[in-house]
């Protein structure tokens, strides 16, 4: 086992070390606690034997109440295909400095647009049908491909003849943040100014959207001045549209007529949409890419069978996508009446963290979870970008982006292998699992 890095969350890209030992038995297991990430696999297996339903004393959703961590597949599947009962809950709001900070300098919270454009799950629906599935949903998404295969060239082509490169940045995080500039409608010039913004989105996330609020409230309120300030970007984007049209999402969003009112969008819901497709644009694939990338580099015999049978990599992404889920736990929902389950009575106001990538390795789901397997049957039926209401929206588009990824890869790099000395593969800290970087060498194919 090796040792794992933390981060602060005021000091994003700037690792501490914190040393966290691998746990042995269920009192050694928690899954929030610094450098964690790098041990959890082991925790899902010591979960999923003794602990399935796994209780948070005096963390729920109301006073006194608690929370639980649920690890098995079939738990998971149930919960969020049962939105009713364990209803979804959003703990990225901040506190109430942040939230005022939202409301009276920016176009509000995360989730004061979700009033009017998706109050329930009806209007969730009709949400992704009409706004978001046309860009980022499959086949639909599939009108990007030659859009996404260029930037993919282009950023190999900036480093293929050194024969190294820091894989995270230069390539995996840089291209879907092209990808979803490029579908958003932003400048790509932009790009500097809009991934510090995304990387406030994430936090955001990342250190409140767990069972505790990790940030300060300076944090917080930095944090909040950060993200109104990119709303604002938004709306001045949403305007530029508005006076120059053109073949991209936010043009899109200002021309449609919405639900069976055909009513226009407010700028508003349109820069909430935006908000949120900035951010599931970016992360997840990088993660996803990432991982990918250190899998074919660790074994070569996946690459020799990918390459003599090209149908095989849409396998390869979804088992990667599964061992390597980028969120692992990144969803919570509250019970909203009292439920049994695997024999521990979950109070009504419990608040459920659902372990997705401890779903993805449980040994009920599939056997030898722990290994690649490119012939199993049905391998997108991992929980990596949940299901039910709440599946994720650009999960085609994300699937799109890495199967071209991999072929490029494929095409035109032989010998991919870790750089001897240069990786200690640490992850970045939160609810996520993403590496801080990948340190390849590689020989130019055909060269």
């Amino acid at each position: 086992m090796q040792r794992a890095t933390s981060d602060a969350p005021h000091a994003t890209g700037h690792r501490q070390e914190q040393v966290t030992g691998c746990p042995v038995n269920l009192d050694d297991v928690d899954l929030f606690s610094p450098g964690a990430q790098e041990y959890w696999f082991d925790s899902y297996k010591i979960l999923h034997d003794e602990a399935p339903v796994h209780k948070i004393p005096g963390e729920g959703a109301i006073p006194g109440s608690d929370a639980y961590i649920l690890s098995k597949y079939e738990d998971i599947a149930m919960v969020v295909r049962d939105p009713e009962t364990f209803e979804f809950y959003n703990a990225a709001e901040g506190d109430e400095a942040a939230q005022e900070i939202f409301r009276e300098k920016g176009f509000g919270t995360i989730t004061d647009t979700w009033d009017t454009l998706r109050p329930n799950l009806e209007e969730h629906k009709r949400h992704r049908m009409e706004l978001t599935d046309p860009w980022v949903a499959l086949p639909a998404a599939e009108r990007h491909t030659p859009m996404i295969t260029q930037a993919a060239n282009d950023l190999m082509d900036k480093w293929i003849e050194t024969g190294e490169v820091e894989f995270v940045k230069g390539f995996a995080a840089p291209l879907p943040q092209i990808v979803i500039t490029t579908i958003l409608g932003f400048p790509l010039e932009d790009m500097p100014k809009t991934r510090v913004w995304e990387e406030e989105q994430v936090k955001r996330f990342v250190y409140g959207f767990s069972h505790k609020n990790l940030l300060t409230p300076e944090q917080e309120k930095a944090n909040a001045e950060a993200l109104v300030a990119f709303q604002h970007y938004i709306g001045e984007q949403i305007e530029d549209k508005r006076q120059n049209p053109k073949d991209d999402m936010i043009t899109f969003l200002l021309n449609v007529e919405y639900g069976p009112e055909k009513r226009r969008l407010s700028d508003p819901e349109i820069a909430s949409v935006v908000y949120g497709m900035h951010i599931g644009g970016n992360e997840t694939t990088q993660y996803a890419l990432t991982a990918e990338a250190m899998l074919l580099a660790q074994q070569p015999e996946l690459v020799e069978e990918l390459r003599a049978d090209r149908s095989k990599v849409r396998f390869f992404v979804e088992e990667a996508l599964r061992l390597f889920a980028p969120t692992q736990g990144l969803s919570t929902r509250v019970a909203m009446k009292d439920v049994e389950l695997r024999g521990v009575t979950i109070p009504r106001g419990s608040m459920l963290h659902l372990r997705y990538g401890a779903a993805n390795r449980d040994p009920d789901l599939c056997p030898a979870t722990d290994s690649i397997d490119l012939t199993r049957k049905n391998p997108g039926r991992h929980l990596t970008f949940s299901m039910g209401p709440r599946v994720c929206p650009g999960a085609g588009l994300s699937r799109l982006e890495q199967n071209i990824a991999v072929n490029v890869m494929l095409d035109r790099l032989d010998d991919l292998r870790l750089a001897p000395g240069k990786n200690d593969l640490t992850h970045q800290p939160g609810i996520m699992l993403g590496l801080w970087e990948l340190n390849l060498e590689f020989d130019q194919r055909g060269a």
